[in-house]
């Protein structure tokens, strides 16, 4: 893949962080959240919403036009620190709060959606240039899983691409379900990428097992086993294509995100519809790498990869940024 060379990157002071006052986990999350990357008061808004899986529009409507209100344009970002509300009806919510809810999508959720402009471009300023805050949920099983995720994220920072330091391990893997693996056609050649400091691996199994120094794994299956076997860096992004990974109550049997976030990665992305399988719908391979080792965020590089990404939820620590550099400005106070 050809991409645009990328100066800069999202930071604190570019984010807002948005709490649920009626939820204990958004609550104490939030408050963890806020000391951890210094988000001042200002940029933090408290909302009441309904602790349901799927918000109505009617609901979102009020949220959004809070949002809105509070930030106008003095944030590129938002933190959501809670596991639910995930969707608004078939929309998830993070592609509902950076694009607006698409109510047509919802009557075929297969069909195209809205592509992002915001796609493989060369923007550090989203909303500034595109009109989108990108968002990403702080989602966890629990509390301490929370507290342990969003730790992961602010220790990655500056770690990676180091001269003489030990590759991190990128695995690209094709599983016997064919359906959910043609991502498989946008892999990259595997090898070592010494400037960069990674190593890429094109594997052909149904689920790694004992891999270390993990910086990407991406893959496609309903489940994922052998998670527990994997060691991931500080950083990791790791998601699996399927219909329902975005789900986060688990309704449709199907692994969830919440899995690789419980395992150790510190973003991931899954959809909360059925999108059936259009490439676009989920992260390219190449983009998410490409865009991440420029010294991206992993809110950055993530929807940086997703062309069409209305039904995808993008959760994790939004700032985790471990190809950047100290030098990059710091979090102040407004």
């Amino acid at each position: 893949m050809r991409a645009p060379r990328v100066h800069g990157r999202l930071t604190a002071e570019d984010l807002g962080l948005v709490i649920n006052e009626d939820d204990p986990y958004s609550v104490q999350v939030g408050a963890y959240y806020a000391k951890a990357r210094q988000i001042p008061a200002s940029r933090i808004l408290r909302v009441r919403l309904p602790v349901k899986p799927v918000l109505t529009p009617g609901e979102f409507d009020g949220l959004a036009k809070q949002v809105d209100a509070f930030y106008g344009k003095r944030v590129q970002g938002l933190a959501l620190s809670w596991r639910q509300p995930y969707a608004v009806n078939c929309n998830a919510i993070t592609g509902a709060l950076t694009m607006g809810y698409d109510h047509r999508l919802c009557q075929n959720t297969c069909g195209t959606s809205r592509p992002s402009t915001y796609f493989g471009g060369i923007s550090t300023r989203p909303h500034t240039d595109h009109g989108m805050r990108l968002s990403m949920l702080l989602a966890a099983s629990d509390v301490t899983a929370a507290k342990a995720l969003i730790d992961r994220g602010v220790r990655s920072d500056h770690t990676l691409g180091l001269r003489g330091a030990l590759p991190a391990q990128v695995h690209y893997v094709r599983t016997s379900d064919s359906i959910r693996s043609q991502r498989h056609v946008l892999f990259p050649p595997a090898g070592l990428v010494r400037q960069l400091g990674i190593e890429v691996h094109l594997d052909e199994t149904d689920a790694l097992q004992h891999a270390e120094r993990v910086l990407l794994y991406l893959t496609g299956r309903e489940r994922v086993e052998h998670l527990d076997t994997i060691g991931f860096l500080p950083g990791a992004l790791a998601d699996h294509l399927t219909s329902f990974g975005g789900v986060l109550d688990g309704s449709h049997g199907q692994m969830t995100v919440l899995s690789w976030i419980d395992a150790g990665a510190t973003a991931s992305y899954g959809t909360t519809s059925e999108p059936c399988a259009h490439l676009q719908k989920f992260p390219d391979p190449q983009a998410l790498l490409v865009f991440y080792v420029q010294g991206a965020t992993a809110l950055e590089a993530y929807w940086k990869s997703v062309r069409w990404p209305q039904q995808g939820l993008f959760v994790g620590e939004p700032l985790a940024a471990p190809f950047s550099r100290a030098t990059n400005p710091t979090a102040r106070a407004d």
